[in-house]
Parts: C-alpha cells; structure tokens; sequence
C-alpha cells in the first residue's frame, strides 16, 4: 500500500541528485588517481599499468552476483534502504582507499565498492511513482545529468586540492568518504519511504531469477544488452589507462593531478551538456543510425589519443569521445524505452547495469594484457577496434534491415 502522504517530487529529485552527484565524485577520482594511488602504496612502478587494469576489474566483480536482487529487495522491502545502503558502503569504499597503505588493501576496498553500486534503476524508479506524467521527461534529463556532472567535477576538485592546497591524495578519498557520510543523513532526513504500487509477493531468489529470466528471454533486449555490453566495453578498455597516458604526455611531478583533471573533467563535462541534445537528434533520424554513427565517431578519437602532443590535444581529443559517448548511452536507453515491453521495462532498468558489470570486468582486464605485452599507447587503438566494430556491425543490421522491408 502506498504511503498516505508521499513525497513530493521536486524535492525527492534534489535529495537523489546531490546523491548521484556525490557519488559519481567519488568513483571518478577512484578512475583517475588509480594508478598514483597504486604508485604510494608500493606497487613497483612497471607493475602499475597492468594492476591498473586489474584493481579497475575489481570494483565490479561483487557487483555482478548481485545485479539481479538490488531492484527485488527495494520493491519487496525497501528502495529507501537499499538507497542508503549505497551511500553508506560508499563512505566506507573511499575511506578504505584513503587509508590503504598496501596493495591488497587497496585491492579490498575496490571490491567492496560492488556493494555499493545498484541504487540509480532504484531511485529512478521511486521519482518515476512521484513524478506527475507531463514532469517525467524533465525529471529523466534533470536526474540524468547529475552523474555526468559528479564525474566532471570530482577530478577538478582533487587537482585544486593536491596542486592548489598541496594535500595528498588520501584527503582527496578522506573528503569524498565525508560527503557520503552527509549523504547518508541527507537520506534519512530528506526522503521518505516510496512503495511501489505492486509490492512483489514470492521468495526473492525466485522473484530475481524470473526478473533475470524475464529480461534476457526476450530477444530485442538481449541485442541491446549485447550492443550496450560492446561499447561499455570498449570504455572500460581504455579509460583506466587514461591518467597513465596523461603522465606520459605531461611527465611527472607537479600538475600532474591537474593535467589529469583537465583531461578527464573536461570529457566528463563535455557528456553531460551533449546528452541531453543528442536524444531530439535520435527522434528525428533514428536511435541505431545515431548510435552507430556515435560508436564509429568515438572509435576513431579514442585510437587517436596516444598520438597527441601535449596535453590540451589529448583534451580535446577525450572531449570528443565524450560527445559520441554521451550519444551512445542517451541512444541505448531511449532503445530500451521504446522496445522494451512495458510489463519489463521496470526490471530492464534495473538489470541494464548486467551488461556494465559484465564489460567492467573483462574490459580492464583486457586492456591490463595489451598494455603488458605492448605498452598503455596500444590499449587505446585496441579499444577504438571494438568500437569500430560494434558500430560496423549494428550498421550492417541496419543495411539488412532495409533491404528486407524494400524485398
């Protein structure tokens, strides 16, 4: 039964943005320091690009066992819990990070970091049972956004702190930890409990498995989750080798935090402005054209970057990626939208993180053994091939597709 007096919208958007947005923080300086972090715990400096790889694999593995139960235990029991659940596990993860003073326990708090993914399909879900109908599509782009903004911001703030103020990187985690910490009090106080209109009756293992089994029977969503897992992929190949590139253009030493911050702030930004316009230009031309167009486009920046002279190139360069990158997700979920049946497009929502979790553990790991048998500048060119391929390939689909509605 729903509750007699629900939250309001607007203000359930801004308690869950500031969520989204802090945690986004986080995580994006997690992918950026990476491998200077893995440097002040004692890794021997030609060990650092393949661990990178590997400590990057690490923060999905937990996560993926549970992908199914996260949107189950929300609507059966709680999505306010599992939400706060997310905010505290985070706090602990960049505590873990700032303390760690060894690899393996560096390597303990990324895998802790599993537990706490699994809440945006949750929140999404709540705003979408308090959002008037003629409110959505604003509350859509609005909640959208906030992740791309954490994830510009979070690195610019670390390079303002390290270069600026002369902290170290642990105060970088340490802040991040705190502000999860307010979090978890913003929740408790500012949000109320959002019950879903059906409550699931069943066990949860057999409600997460028919959710799973529902999901992955229908064919349209196991080729969006096959073309959505490419180009994760291909993301997660490249981007944790990014700040080691950065160093070998820039050097290391002082700014070094920053030049990282330029590169992956100013592409992460870049994605948040340009999402939301690439969704009228998939209205009006078609989601798989714009798609894979966005996938061939983001191959190509993504093989040219180890080719930059200096770091305002590799910027602009990363920038660009981020435009077809943004294109790619608005152009994947607004597939979802549209040809996921509508008694699974809950439970589509919450498993599309089944194809991130999948690609975030092969694709670092991937790109750990090309940069072990090759160097960090191949992975970049490794990574552009898949998205090429991806791109090639749904336009050939394409291509059939025509030929058979003019047969």
């Amino acid at each position: 039964m729903n509750s007699p007096a629900r939250q309001g919208w607007r203000s359930l958007l801004v308690a869950y943005g500031i969520t989204s947005t802090i945690e986004s923080l986080g995580v994006s300086q997690i992918f950026a320091y990476l491998p200077l972090r893995l440097r002040e715990v004692g890794l021997p400096e030609a060990e650092i690009p393949a661990f990178t790889g590997i400590f990057t694999s690490l923060i999905f593995v937990f996560g993926i066992l549970l992908v199914p139960f996260w949107g189950v235990w929300a609507d059966k029991y709680s999505r306010r819990a599992v939400i706060v659940r997310s905010a505290v596990v985070e706090a602990v993860v960049f505590a873990g990070v700032a303390i760690a003073q060894e690899p393996w326990q560096l390597a303990a708090a990324l895998l802790l970091t599993g537990l706490q993914l699994g809440n945006t399909g949750v929140m999404l879900a709540a705003l979408r049972d308090v959002t008037p109908r003629g409110r959505i599509g604003t509350m859509t782009a609005l909640f959208g956004a906030t992740s791309p903004i954490g994830f510009a911001i979070g690195p610019v703030i670390a390079g303002l702190m390290i270069d600026g103020l002369g902290l170290t990187l642990s105060d970088v985690f340490w802040v991040s930890a705190a502000l999860s910490g307010l979090i978890v009090v913003v929740l408790l106080i500012g949000t109320r409990e959002i019950r879903p209109d059906v409550v699931p009756a069943g066990r949860v293992m057999e409600l997460a498995r028919d959710a799973l089994l529902g999901v992955l029977r229908d064919p349209a969503i196991r080729r969006l989750f096959v073309i959505f897992g490419v180009a994760i992929l291909a993301n997660q190949m490249y981007r944790p080798f990014l700040p080691l590139l950065v160093e070998d253009i820039f050097g290391s030493g002082a700014g070094l935090a920053s030049a990282i911050a330029l590169v992956t702030g100013t592409a992460a930004l870049v994605g948040a402005v340009v999402s939301p316009v690439s969704g009228p230009i998939g209205d009006r031309i078609g989601f798989r054209p714009v798609l894979a167009a966005s996938l061939i486009g983001g191959g190509i920046a993504v093989a040219l970057m180890p080719l930059a002279p200096v770091v305002a190139w590799l910027a602009l360069l990363a920038a660009i990626y981020a435009v077809f990158q943004a294109a790619v997700q608005a152009m994947m979920f607004g597939l979802i939208a549209t040809e996921a049946a509508p008694e699974r497009r809950s439970a589509t929502l919450n498993l599309v993180l089944l194809p991130l979790y999948v690609a975030g553990i092969i694709g670092p790991s991937l790109g750990a053994l090309v940069a072990a048998g090759v160097g960090v500048e191949g992975v970049f060119p490794a990574a552009g091939v898949v998205f090429l391929l991806g791109g090639l390939g749904i336009a050939g689909l394409l291509g059939r597709v025509r030929r058979g509605r003019v047969g």
